[in-house]
């Protein structure tokens, strides 16, 4: 098949949203929007929903609120998208630790984790100062420190695909293709 034929294949089945998780830089906000753009399908980010909410920055909404307060924004807000037709959704990487949430990802999402090394992590956050949780003296330990505690959380996605910097695949197009054989598995031929 075709590309062409594979992503008309997907938006025949598609019933519902596909959501991205993963650590922070793993590419859900870039690769999400490439995703949507391919499949002609909304993006929605949820930080940008929660800040827009909110009217200030995760950072702002961290050290005025608290990260506990942010994380229940988080639980609400994808709570609330999981329940539109389909469109494709990045979540902020500490989202699915929730198990509520995690648990609503799993009955109304396709959901796919975006997996990335730890260095391609580091290269794509080291810039960003809107990453409080990597406001830190060691960033590398932070992220090391929360991909240990929530790798067995994003490994419940049911599609599971690698965005590291130099990976062999165009992650867009891999995603594409693993749905397509998730909700289609008669009609898919290798890419």
């Amino acid at each position: 098949m075709t590309q062409n034929e594979i992503i008309n294949a997907l938006k025949q089945k598609l019933d519902r949203p596909i959501v991205l998780i993963g650590m922070m830089g793993s590419g859900k906000s870039h690769i999400g929007r490439q995703l949507a753009s391919e499949l002609d399908l909304e993006f929605i980010d949820t930080d940008s929903v929660i800040v827009e909410r909110a009217g200030a920055s995760v950072a702002e909404i961290f050290e005025r609120d608290g990260e506990a307060k942010f994380r229940e924004a988080e639980k609400n807000t994808i709570l609330e998208l999981l329940d539109r037709s389909p469109c494709v959704i990045a979540t902020g990487g500490g989202l699915p630790v929730n198990p509520e949430s995690l648990q609503a990802i799993k009955e109304k999402s396709h959901s796919v984790w975006l997996e990335a090394d730890i260095e391609t992590l580091l290269e794509r956050t080291a810039k960003n100062k809107n990453r409080p949780l990597l406001q830190q003296e060691d960033p590398a330990a932070v992220l090391r420190g929360l991909l240990e505690k929530r790798r067995d959380i994003y490994a419940k996605a049911d599609i599971r695909v690698d965005s590291s910097a130099g990976a062999a695949h165009d992650p867009v197009s891999q995603i594409i293709k693993l749905l397509c054989e998730t909700l289609n598995p008669d009609s898919v031929a290798v890419l």
